[in-house]
């Protein structure tokens, strides 16, 4: 019996046929406006007996293996002489008329051969022609090359194109087998589960067998990320799924992701994920310039890659940053677009969010049986709402528009031209305003249009070189317009645009109040989606956010942790912004105190850096003896400065040690400082964020759906971040610590009922 590999027509011509150089980005981002419309402009110039978006599919034998290739050709046309030419549609924003056949890629006559092939061999055809069609993206000219090919020559090309995939196949094909033979015997990694912690992973084992959603509120100590990881992997042991994403919004998470894999694997299981780390991190370069001139690891990179890809695959399991980094020195290609060639070839891949929900920056190969095979699993799910609003928001200012004007004068008139028509919107536009903000339910529909003129122009600067091609910050405004035309494309009544005035400055932003409906569309198509977190308080609200729909699943787990662990104490003062001036002599004497009582190591939590800076500086007059010795947050902290930062909480420190930070940062949530490393945690207000416009607006649009805006919009992000502040304290069995909660609104019951059960006591 012959082994199968189903894959579309695309994955295998590009495997097989893409070379050369990593492009500098703008064309690949360009096709955003490229390949619709000019795909339907030539469709709809089709005869009546032609056909357009043909599903073609069939069965290829290559010794051991068997190929199941599939596809969809642009055109199945009826020649004058009634013979068949199968037609493919290409943008592009090169100058056509210079165009010859040479100039028509290997991979796109590979790509409409193959569907010749497969339609020939379907319907008993013997000759044929092939047609690639060239059209630009402005101008809309045309250029066509063809080629007559018989059924023979098809196959032979067709099998040649298979005999160069192989190897890859067979190398997943291996690694298949090994992953699930191991996964047979994978028992839980734990000799004992922790309380709760069964039915976290039987719920999560349910919602991917029955292709559901599930909301799983696991508090702190109960194990999620192997509770999540443990049941995902069996379900691929069983068939079920293939694949797995982990997603997290912090490395540290996915450090956890990859420690819970390690510990698995060290019990016999073969399976290889792949983390992704951000290009701007991971890049070898001094500075990210991914033009082969400027980046050896760029240039040439369609070259090696497949080289590069096999050796991995072939002998790495946990495919960390650091091993990334190893094999793309070694093979000499970029370790970012290397780590998201690996990922369509592993098991699993942690990375964070925006790869899957994010329509700017998701992978792209991720086909329909893919997705239909694939688990998410989405760590510290509260995080992604917020998240969720900044993927799908976009915004414009005027500034950038007036220095491309001023740069290009004189110098390229068409982009000088475009940026202008842009600027001289903004200044109507502020005129109109009075110097206020103004807010619509419309988009932008007249600076749409003038931003998709802008980008056309940009975009053929960019590709002739010369100064357009130097200019950096016209390819950052390149980007920004890019992706402002494609969120402007998902704009519906979950949106507003606002502008406002900013001194010399005006900004337009397209707003997402309500990410749900987006969320659910960029979720769709994948098996089965776990949303875990240990503050998903209420989950009514965050099943709401994150697109829950009626027949999907919840889960609440009770904490594993005794109530004795924790010494809770409520501070009735008042911390709100009108007030802060006068209870802050209170406030510093207070936590002065509590680490009097106890010395220690203790962190306080704030919900600003401006608050947390004013009470540290009087906390740091009254510490004239220096007796506590103190650490502070900054905003801007490098990776080395917060691992100094949680290293100064060692057990063994003598006396007592306070660290200043804010909640929803980098030291709120993800971190363990368990046993003496942490004494205590303050937690000063109710998390509440900044009154604003873009918070006022979030609140009247869910007052208009019929909801409480105001716990929407302020309550429960703000009790979110107290949440994750407090879960900070008690990290095992054997922690013990003091929780002081300090504002006299958690006697309110509006917000002392957001508060886990041991936490009231």
């Amino acid at each position: 019996m012959q082994d199968t590999v189903a894959l579309s027509v695309r994955s295998l011509v590009e495997y097989v046929f893409l070379s050369g150089s990593i492009d500098s980005g703008f064309r690949s981002i360009s096709s955003l406006s490229e390949g619709t419309k000019a795909h339907q402009k030539i469709q709809k110039q089709y005869g009546e007996q032609d056909r357009k978006e043909v599903y073609l599919s069939t069965e290829i034998p290559f010794e051991e293996l068997l190929f199941v290739v599939d596809g969809r050709c642009d055109g199945l046309l009826i020649g004058e002489n009634g013979g068949v030419i199968i037609d493919e549609i290409k943008s592009t924003s090169r100058d056509i008329s210079l165009m010859t056949e040479d100039d028509a890629a290997l991979v796109h006559w590979a790509q409409v051969k193959c569907y010749a092939y497969m339609f020939a061999l379907e319907n008993g055809v013997q000759q044929m022609r092939v047609r690639l069609t060239y059209v630009h993206v402005d101008t809309e000219e045309q250029k066509r090359f063809e080629q007559e090919v018989t059924f023979e020559e098809l196959a032979i090309y067709i099998t040649d194109i298979i005999k160069q995939y192989a190897p890859y196949a067979r190398l997943l094909h291996r690694n298949k087998g090994l992953r699930d033979a191991s996964i047979q015997d994978l028992a839980f990694p734990f000799t004992t589960y922790r309380e709760g912690q069964r039915k976290l992973v039987g719920s999560v084992y349910k919602a991917i067998d029955e292709g559901r959603k599930l909301f799983a509120k696991a508090p702190t100590g109960i194990g999620k990320t192997i509770s999540t990881l443990y049941p995902a992997i069996k379900a691929i042991g069983r068939g079920n799924i293939q694949h797995l994403f982990y997603l997290t919004a912090r490395t540290i998470t996915r450090t956890a992701a990859e420690q819970a894999l390690s510990l698995m694997q060290s019990q016999g299981l073969n399976f290889r994920s792949v983390t992704v780390t951000a290009k701007d991190k991971i890049c070898f370069q001094d500075e990210v310039d991914c033009r082969k001139e400027q980046c050896p690891y760029a240039e040439g990179y369609y070259d090696r890659i497949n080289g590069a890809i096999l050796d991995l695959l072939d002998n790495e399991t946990l495919i960390s940053r650091g091993v990334i980094e190893q094999y793309a020195r070694k093979h000499r290609v970029c370790p970012f677009e290397m780590s998201l060639d690996a990922a369509y070839g592993a098991d699993a891949v942690i990375c964070d969010y925006n790869y899957l929900f994010d329509p700017r920056v998701s992978l792209k190969r991720l086909g329909g049986e893919f997705k239909r095979d694939t688990v998410l699993l989405v760590d510290e799910a509260h995080n992604l709402i917020d998240r969720a609003r900044e993927m799908y928001s976009a915004e414009l200012d005027k500034k950038a528009f007036l220095e491309l004007e001023r740069e290009f004068k004189g110098v390229h008139g068409d982009i000088h031209k475009a940026a202008k028509a842009i600027n001289k919107w903004f200044i109507e536009s502020r005129k109109q305003s009075n110097g206020g903000a103004v807010v619509s339910k419309e988009p932008p529909k007249e600076l749409l249009e003038l931003v998709e003129a802008f980008v056309a122009q940009a975009e053929r600067g960019l590709a002739t070189g010369g100064t357009a091609a130097g200019s950096v910050r016209l390819l950052e405004v390149y980007f920004a317009t890019v992706s402002f035309i494609r969120i402007g494309k998902l704009y519906d009544d979950c949106y507003v645009t606002y502008s406002e005035v900013l001194r010399n400055d005006v900004r337009l932003k397209m707003f997402c109040l309500n990410p749900s409906r987006l969320l659910n569309q960029m979720g769709k198509g994948f098996r089965s989606h776990v949303f875990f977190s240990a503050t998903l308080s209420p989950l009514n609200y965050f099943m709401d956010m994150l697109g829950a729909e009626e027949e999907d699943y919840s889960v609440t787990l009770g904490s594993p942790f005794a109530k004795e662990q924790w010494e809770v104490s409520i501070v009735p003062i008042s911390t709100k912004y009108a007030d802060r001036e006068e209870t802050k002599g209170t406030l510093v004497h207070l936590l002065r105190g509590l680490v009097g009582i106890r010395p220690g190591n203790y962190l306080y939590f704030f919900p600003s850096y401006a608050y947390m800076n004013a009470v540290y500086e009087d906390f740091i007059a009254e510490n004239k003896d220096e007796s506590v010795r103190t650490l502070l947050q900054t905003p801007e902290m490098a990776e080395g400065m917060r691992e100094s930062f949680l290293a100064e909480f060692d057990e063994n420190n003598q006396g007592s040690l306070v660290g200043f930070a804010v909640m929803g940062g980098i030291f709120s949530e993800g971190i363990d400082l368990v046993g003496d490393r942490l004494r205590g945690v303050a937690v000063v207000g109710v998390g509440m964020p900044q009154i604003g416009m873009e918070r006022n607006l979030i609140k009247s649009y869910f007052d208009e759906e019929g909801r409480n805006g105001f716990d929407y919009a302020y309550v429960y992000p703000g009790i979110n971040k107290v949440l994750q502040a407090g879960g900070r304290l008690i990290r095992s069995e054997q922690d013990r610590g003091v929780l002081a909660l300090i504002d006299d609104r958690y006697l309110q019951p509006q917000y002392s009922r957001l508060l886990p059960e041991e936490w009231r006591k």
